[in-house]
């Protein structure tokens, strides 16, 4: 009899669950009018004609991780560069968000630096992970491994943008001899330290749809199969919202869409519950003392401008730049303003020479 009382409520819990994925389809609507007010298209395509398959052509690799998901990476420049700057791609995306930093910075810093972009387990060309190794910390612990296996020696500067940032963050958790040897920069883009529950992310996918899923996930699993597209409905919307304000290349916001919609809808599920315990506070003694970058959008409606302010606070010395037209993507909206950012957090690292120092050296030389 318990038995089959406890059979007919997994059930009845999950008919309730399919049913919350389903009725939740109008919110998505909703926030897609929502989008439709806050993004519109530019007058004019300024990306019509841009190259977003220039990763195809860089070396591909795959680093194994310690629990055996590999990873893809992709590289850029020679090995016996003298720094390696490694990219960490954010929730939903892939390494090739960085598209604008890859174009531009490979041409600005030519054998100065070396590039790394990977790809998060779960995410684009990287193998799919199991649900107890979605974590914060297992991604540090995976950055660590594509630090290991692609640049064992010389000095590294890390970006991390969104759930990169904060594998950056737990990274220097877990390693901080790694860090105070070998890491010379951070850059944080869009992300947090803790406290990203008290709004963002977590807050917008708190709805039917989301716990109607996680619920089904659990209790009815045949159900789930058949629900994936429903929930990515609710999903996406949500992420492209997010991406941008106000205006933007057609084309970017397709190229945008495209990579979220790539990401597996079993991906975002597992990682929601990595945001809601995410709290790498323990990772800023780490960083103390090493050249810091923070940057966020005032319209960043998924790790909100507070978040940033925070990790400022905390970090003496990191410098903080406020995209006041940006949202979650502002290396992607405003690749200028981040790719320069990024150039002085090289050379407040000391592996670029300042313009200024630069030219100094010019009017000695010409004497």
């Amino acid at each position: 009899m318990g038995s089959r009382r406890a059979n007919r409520s997994r059930v009845m819990r999950g008919g309730m669950a399919t049913a919350g994925v389903v009725g939740a389809l109008a919110g998505a609507h909703v926030l897609r009018r929502i989008g439709a007010r806050v993004l519109w298209p530019a007058r004019r395509d300024e990306y019509r004609d841009e190259d977003f398959a220039l990763f195809d052509r860089d070396p591909a690799g795959t680093v194994r991780t310690d629990d055996g998901v590999a990873l893809a990476t992709r590289t850029c420049g020679a090995a016996d560069a003298p720094v390696t700057v490694i990219f960490v791609h954010g929730f939903c995306n892939s390494l090739e968000s960085f598209h604008f930093q890859r174009r531009d910075l490979e041409k600005r810093w030519g054998a100065s630096a070396r590039l790394v972009f990977f790809d998060l387990r779960g995410h684009g060309d990287s193998g799919a992970p199991s649900t107890e190794s979605c974590t914060v910390a297992q991604l540090g612990r995976d950055l660590a491994a594509v630090i290991a296996a692609t640049t064992p020696a010389g000095p590294v500067v890390l970006v991390g943008h969104s759930l990169g940032g904060m594998a950056v963050l737990a990274a220097a958790a877990q390693f901080p001899a790694l860090f105070a040897e070998r890491v010379i920069g951070v850059g944080l883009l869009s992300t947090a330290a803790a406290e990203v529950t008290v709004a963002g992310l977590t807050q917008l996918l708190r709805n039917p749809a989301i716990d109607g899923f996680r619920l089904a996930v659990h209790t009815a699993p045949a159900l789930v199969q058949a629900g994936r597209a429903t929930v990515r409905h609710v999903i996406s919307p949500i992420l492209h919202v997010s991406s941008y304000h106000g205006q933007v290349s057609p084309t970017l916001s397709r190229f945008t869409t495209m990579m979220i919609d790539r990401t597996p809808i079993e991906t975002i599920v597992k990682f929601l519950k990595a945001f809601e315990l995410h709290d790498e506070s323990a990772a800023l003694p780490a960083l103390a003392g090493i050249p810091v970058l923070i940057i966020s959008g005032l319209h960043d409606l998924v790790i909100p401008f507070r978040n940033s302010r925070a990790l400022h606070r905390d970090l003496p010395g990191s410098e903080l730049i406020l995209l006041r037209d940006a949202a979650h993507m502002p290396h992607l909206q405003f690749p200028d303003v981040v790719n320069e950012a990024l150039n002085h957090l090289l050379v407040r690292a000391g592996a670029l020479d300042s313009p200024r120092a630069a030219a100094a050296e010019s009017v000695r030389n010409s004497g």
